[in-house]
């Protein structure tokens, strides 16, 4: 598989020099489409020239724009594709056996490749030095990732909800929601309507929020301050979600390793409390 634009300035963006930094920003904020005008209307609305456009998408690895856009148009059909299209588009296999470790190991690695220790670092602070909530969310087949997350996280730190219930509920968790607060969204193709107006609501409130999505980048983009790409795509009707998981688990570790945390301290008293409990 291909990497995704996504990926690629994640992987390069601390290489740039300022517009085309500015450039990969205001792409990824409207990704993909976007990179889909032409390049005046790219360049004006990042706020630089159309040079500097060019030499972005050089940096890329794109001779060209045309090349650059058939890229992006690529992976818009791919954001696009329900589980009958890709099911329909699997070669049938002539035995039984599915490589579906192979496959998953591989989608981790390239996760982790593109994702610098300075993007985690940041987020990992993010996380453990704000001085307000946390909330986690996930769509359809996600929230699972994020209920997950946020049993370690309530472990780690205070202040810390996993979001349930209906959609129509989601609205009232907003009512508490402010400047000091973070809100975590799981968001994969193909994107949940919902989880976007919320993200959005939240960002107008002042909620910092961090997108776990996948490498064609969930719309919520647009108003998040962090953003992690994870490979999803397999061979299957069925996106995998392996990556997400070892994505939140580093998250985990690392809150849990920072020098400046009571974790340790926490996680004792908690285990006393349990003791106590069951005696």
């Amino acid at each position: 598989m291909n990497n995704s634009i996504a990926e690629l300035i994640t992987e390069r963006i601390d290489t740039m020099p300022p517009g085309e930094r500015n450039a990969a920003q205001t792409l990824i904020a409207n990704y993909p489409l976007l990179g889909l005008k032409t390049v005046a209307e790219f360049s004006m609305q990042a706020g630089v020239s159309s040079p500097t456009i060019l030499r972005f998408i050089n940096r890329l690895g794109f001779q060209n724009y045309p090349d650059f856009q058939a890229r992006l148009q690529e992976e818009l059909a791919a954001q696009l594709q329900s589980p009958h299209n890709r099911n329909e588009s699997q070669p049938i296999q002539q035995d039984t056996t599915y490589p579906a470790l192979d496959y998953t190991l591989e989608n981790i690695r390239e996760t982790f490749r593109h994702i610098s220790e300075k993007q985690l670092g940041d987020i990992v602070r993010a996380l453990t030095t704000a001085r307000g909530n946390i909330y986690l969310i996930g769509g359809r087949f996600t929230d699972p990732v994020a209920q997950y997350m946020a049993a370690h996280m309530t472990v780690i730190r205070p202040h810390v909800f996993h979001i349930t219930g209906q959609e129509s509920a989601w609205r009232d968790r907003l009512l508490d929601m402010g400047r000091k607060d973070i809100l975590i969204v799981f968001d994969i193709r193909r994107y949940q309507e919902s989880l976007l107006h919320l993200a959005e609501t939240a960002k107008s409130r002042g909620v910092e929020i961090l997108l776990i999505t996948d490498q064609w980048l969930s719309p919520i983009a647009r108003f998040a301050r962090h953003v992690l790409a994870a490979r999803t795509g397999v061979p299957s009707a069925w996106d995998s979600s392996a990556a997400l998981f070892v994505l939140a688990e580093s998250i985990i570790r690392e809150m849990t390793r920072q020098p400046d945390q009571n974790t340790a301290a926490r996680i004792k008293e908690l285990e006393e409390l349990r003791l106590k409990n069951r005696l």
